[in-house]
This record gives C-alpha cells, sequence and structure tokens, in this order.
C-alpha cells in the first residue's frame, strides 16, 4: 500500500481554459475566454464557477475531451473510520425530491414498435443455487431508497447506497464506513468538496486492474452544480489511498444546457464509462439524450490527472454501461430502443469515441402495471428500465422489469450475441414467473467463467413482506430456463413507496465462479441492505494442482517461474486477468500438500 499521504490539488488546461475538478462552490471566472457563457446560469444568473471545463457537445457523437486533476486521500487518516454505527430513525428523505423537476422530459422511445412472436422462457427446474452465505450491511441512512451497489475484491467487500458507503472483510467484519457526501467525519468524498447532496452511488471491482472503484452524483439546485464524482483506489486493499476526482457534468448543447440523472457505470481493459441522462437545466432546455463519459484508464491508476471524453447521444435513453469479463473487443453499452427491440451500443476506439447502435429484437414487452402491494403499502417497482449489464466470451446479459401475467411485476433476462456488433442477435431469454399477486422485480444479473448466470431480485406479496430472492441456471440447462427461486434474506415490516431502485451482482474476482449480490429488505429501522454469496457449479477446490496429480508442490512452482510476468490465466495460475508475481507463488506455497 502506498503511504504517501499528499493532496494533489491543481489545475489543467482544459482547450485553453482554466479548469479543476477541486472547486467547492461558484466563484467568478480567474480567467475568461471566447467559450465562456457571458451568463453562466440559464435561470438564476450565477457566475460560473472558475475552474471547471466548458463541455460542449451541441454535436451528436463527437466527443469533447478534458482533463481533470486527482486529489490523493488516504481514509485511514480519517478521524472516524466507523460512522455508521447506528440505524437511523429520524425523518427521510427521497433524493428524486431534490432534484431539478424532471418528470416531464421522458427518454425517447417508439411507442408504435410492432409486437413480435418471440416468447420467452421460465423457471422449470429445481432449484440450483448452493452454499449460501450473507450478512447484513449498511443499514437505513437518512435516504431512501438505498440504491445498493457491491465490488468484492480478494479479501474485501465494498457496499454504497445513498448516501454511504462502507466496507468489510469477507465475513463481514466491518473495517471502514462513511457517507459520502459531507454529514461525514469526514464524507468520503468531502475533501474534494462534494456538499450535502450525493446520490446514485454505485462501485465494481475492477478484476482487471485490480482496483476498487466508487461513483456517486452530486447536484445542488441553488447553484445549478452537477457533478460526476469518483474514486479509485490505489491497489486491491480499499484501506489507504484514493485517488479522487470531481469531474463536472453541466453540459452546453446549443443554446441548451443539461445535468446529469441515473448514472451507469462500467470498465474494460481500457476505460472506465460512465452514462447519464441529460435533463434541462434552463428555460428552453429540454431532454439532451444520454451522456456517454469515458475515463482513460491509465492515468487514473496512477493518480495522474485523467482524460475524459464526453460524447452526447440526442437520441438515446436510460443507458447501462457493461461491465465487461475478459478481453472485449469493444465496450458495449444497453437501452430500451421500444417494447420489442433492444438498442445495443459500443464504442470501439476509447482515446477518440464514437458510439454506434443496433437493435435486436426480443420477446415483447410493457412497463409493469403497478407496484408491488405487501403488509407495509404498496412499492414502486420502477418503470422496466434496463438495470446493469455484463459481458462474457462475446454475449451480453441484462436484465429489467416488465408487466407478467396477471399484471404481476416480474424479472426479465437476456443474452444477446454481439460478437458482431453490427447485427446482434438473441440468443436465449426468460421471464421469472411468480403465481397471480406474487411480485418480482430489481433484478441484477451475473454470469461466471462456466457460463452459469444468475439473478438476485427482491419479491413481495399482499401477504409477504419485500425479501431478497436468487436464482440461476447452468450452460447446458434449455435456453430461457431458471432454476427455482431461493429466498435469502427477508425483514420483518412491509415498506411503502419508493423502494430499490435496483439491486447488484457481480462474481468473485479469485475463483471466477462465485457469485456476490446485494439486495435489501425491510425492518422496524427501514430499509437494510444485504449482502450474500452462492454458487450454481462448485469452485475448484485445489486451482493450484497445476499437473493434476492431487497434490500441490515443487511441480506448481517451476510452472509459476516458467509463467512469470506473462498471463498465467491459460496455465490455471493467476487470478483471472492477472499476470504471474510474487502473490501466485505464495498462494501455491500456502497450498503445498495434497489437494482437499
Amino acid at each position: 500500500m502506498n503511504t504517501s499521504t499528499s493532496v494533489l490539488i491543481a489545475s489543467s488546461l482544459c482547450g485553453g481554459l482554466l479548469c479543476s475538478c477541486t472547486t467547492s462552490g461558484p466563484q467568478l471566472p480567474a480567467s475568461a475566454g471566447p467559450d465562456w457563457p457571458a451568463d453562466w446560469s440559464p435561470t438564476t444568473g450565477h457566475p460560473r464557477p472558475s475552474d471547471v471545463p466548458y463541455i460542449d457537445v451541441s454535436q451528436d457523437n463527437v466527443p469533447a475531451t478534458w482533463h481533470c486533476e486527482a486529489t490523493i486521500i488516504d481514509t485511514r487518516s480519517f478521524a472516524d473510520q466507523h460512522q455508521l454505527r447506528d440505524t437511523w430513525t429520524g425523518t427521510t428523505q427521497r433524493p428524486g425530491k431534490l432534484l431539478r423537476p424532471h418528470k416531464h422530459q421522458k427518454p425517447p422511445m417508439d411507442m408504435d414498435a410492432e409486437p413480435n412472436t418471440l416468447r420467452a422462457g421460465g423457471l422449470t427446474r429445481g432449484q440450483v443455487t448452493d452454499n449460501h452465505t450473507g450478512f447484513a450491511s449498511i443499514a437505513q441512512t437518512p435516504w431512501t431508497p438505498p440504491d445498493p451497489s457491491i465490488a468484492v475484491g480478494p479479501d474485501h467487500v465494498l457496499t454504497t447506497v445513498n448516501m454511504a458507503i462502507a466496507w468489510y472483510d469477507r465475513e463481514g467484519n466491518e473495517q471502514f464506513s462513511a457517507y459520502l457526501d459531507n454529514t461525514g467525519s469526514p464524507g468520503f468524498f468531502e475533501d474534494i468538496g462534494a456538499g450535502g447532496f450525493t446520490f446514485d452511488p454505485k462501485c465494481f471491482y475492477d478484476p482487471i486492474a485490480e482496483r476498487f472503484v466508487v461513483l456517486a452524483l452530486e447536484w445542488y439546485d441553488d447553484t445549478e452544480e452537477s457533478w460526476i464524482t469518483f474514486a479509485v483506489s490505489d491497489d486491491a486493499d480499499p484501506n489507504g489511498i484514493w485517488f479522487k476526482y470531481r469531474t463536472w457534468s453541466v453540459v452546453q448543447n446549443g443554446s441548451e444546457t443539461h445535468w446529469v440523472d441515473y448514472p451507469g457505470f462500467g470498465y474494460d481493459e481500457d476505460a472506465y464509462y460512465v452514462t447519464g441522462n441529460l435533463f434541462g437545466l434552463g428555460s428552453g432546455s429540454g431532454w439532451g439524450g444520454v451522456l456517454y463519459r469515458v475515463i482513460e484508464k491509465a492515468e487514473v491508476l496512477a493518480g495522474d490527472p485523467a482524460t475524459i471524453h464526453d460524447v452526447r447521444k440526442g437520441n438515446h435513453g436510460s443507458v447501462q454501461c457493461t461491465q465487461h469479463h475478459g478481453d472485449a473487443p469493444r465496450a458495449f453499452f444497453v437501452s430500451n430502443r421500444d417494447y420489442s427491440r433492444l438498442r445495443i451500443s459500443s464504442i470501439a476506439d476509447p482515446t477518440n469515441p464514437t458510439v454506434q447502435s443496433a437493435n435486436v429484437s426480443v420477446p415483447s414487452w410493457d412497463y409493469p402495471s403497478s407496484g408491488a402491494p405487501n403488509p407495509g403499502g404498496e412499492v414502486s417497482t420502477l418503470d422496466g428500465r434496463i438495470l446493469n449489464a455484463h459481458w462474457r466470451e462475446g454475449s451480453l446479459y441484462t436484465c429489467h422489469a416488465i408487466d407478467g401475467p396477471s399484471n404481476n411485476t416480474v424479472s426479465r433476462w437476456y443474452e444477446v450475441d454481439v460478437s458482431n456488433p453490427s447485427s446482434p442477435s438473441l440468443v436465449q431469454s426468460g421471464d421469472i414467473t411468480t403465481p397471480s399477486g406474487v411480485h418480482n422485480f430489481f433484478p441484477a444479473i451475473g454470469v461466471n467463467s462456466h457460463g452459469d448466470v444468475s439473478l438476485v431480485m427482491a419479491m413481495a406479496s399482499s401477504s409477504d413482506v419485500p425479501s431478497v430472492q436468487v436464482t440461476g441456471r447452468q450452460a447446458d440447462d434449455p435456453l430461457g430456463t431458471m432454476g427455482a427461486l431461493h429466498e435469502v434474506a427477508t425483514g420483518t415490516h412491509g415498506a411503502d413507496g419508493r423502494y430499490g431502485d435496483y439491486y447488484d451482482m457481480t462474481v468473485d474476482p479469485i475463483d471466477d465462479t462465485t457469485f456476490w449480490y446485494i439486495g435489501e429488505y425491510s425492518n422496524a429501522g427501514g430499509w437494510q441492505a444485504w449482502v450474500g454469496s452462492f454458487t450454481i457449479t462448485e469452485p475448484d477446490t485445489c486451482p493450484v494442482d497445476l499437473d493434476g496429480d492431487g497434490q500441490v508442490g515443487v511441480s506448481e512452482i517451476l510452472t509459476a517461474l516458467a509463467e512469470w510476468g506473462g498471463d498465467g490465466a491459460a496455465a490455471g495460475i493467476a487470478e483471472p486477468e492477472d499476470i504471474v508475481d510474487v502473490a501466485d507463488i505464495l498462494g501455491i506455497i500456502a497450498a503445498f500438500g495434497p489437494c482437499p
């Protein structure tokens, strides 16, 4: 772990204009230029912050490139490293109520889409999940819904919610917790300028770079500030150094200005990707489409100034980024095109990004027609938007909630072959159908190295409080089918109103087999995040027995030395997407002797 605690707060030239990502509020411009608006705010006349870039995305699908300095923060220096001691018992707020009103601005959907004859699969076999473990994560904060997200590294599990972050060892023992905003001691993003309103947090573990990455949005209505704020750990241990970036996200589109809402968050070998809906900021500014933000990875892994490319697609809406497992030929994104097609988008060159899109037909669907009744009232099941996505071996896996039989809300999942990005094709799809009156929603999908596919979701009915359910399938199961649902967590109380809005699913970076997820349930104190893991295919219990003789010994050491510094995945030495190094040798030595 790098023990440097220096703080870098500096400016860099962005298109000839002074900018920085560490400003905490609006000021008069320190340096004016021809691109600065004479009057920054389209509604209140606030001057533009002096050290943020002018991001012109007026040209659809043409990148605007700029740079942003890092702030280097050591979390071990936080005065209070366990800030989430008690469940919040005061009044809660919904983040959406504090945002600029935008309900009248809708992502485009083709309302005249033709129904098709494609049919989704269902639940057709017994339970396939096994080896269930779990622990309670972050409890009710002052915010609802929690919007939980999860990242799993070799030794740590990190979670985010509205508006907090925590990480644990793999048994659930908390090592660190903090608020994301400035209500912490300090808050996780407070030292780089975050105020009292961060929202829609997301996180993942990047197994390629072996780093944790965390994102949150910021919005301040009185000063009309919109930020995409993110942080990258300096190694696979979240305790210690983080490279943090506060990136401006008010964009100019001709005479209109837009702010960013509802982020997608993904990665591949070369870059980190953020997407967000662009809502109009001022009078005369309406729906702006989707912002695709590409953050080149090499610089941020070292804490150097980030190179950022912003691309706008005016006719896109609610786009999810994909997390790519392996060497993907390009970065993929997914959204609803209409009620019988998905839009598969991609970026081939992250250093000069443009977005290419193609449609794929899927079984016809419709928005959930109602919420989910439960003993606490009725919880929102959201609106059919795509919720998460993963890429592996040429296929993109994704899911959302739809209107099912008897007006039940049900979870729908897809596998799409994207080996030819200009002509994607549906491999399979399935619906998680449940009995009449029983709703399941907020699905999150995952896929592992064996081709197992898993889902986590919420379930509720008029007589059942919301619970967390999982299911899955093996690669050779009939197309479109999943095993029976398995309840992994349930609460003592019902819920009402906004609940969710999404869950999350990932794959263990050590064995590339075990699934990890985060969901929630309700108890007397409000919502409670729940972290769990399970398997479908059994993990290899002796992965470093390289010659298959049932023993780990000198032969394995010699094989590792022969692969030193290279990609040892093919030889079974290194962790997925890793190189052979000292850690792999130590792992072999630790396993010396007969296999279990």
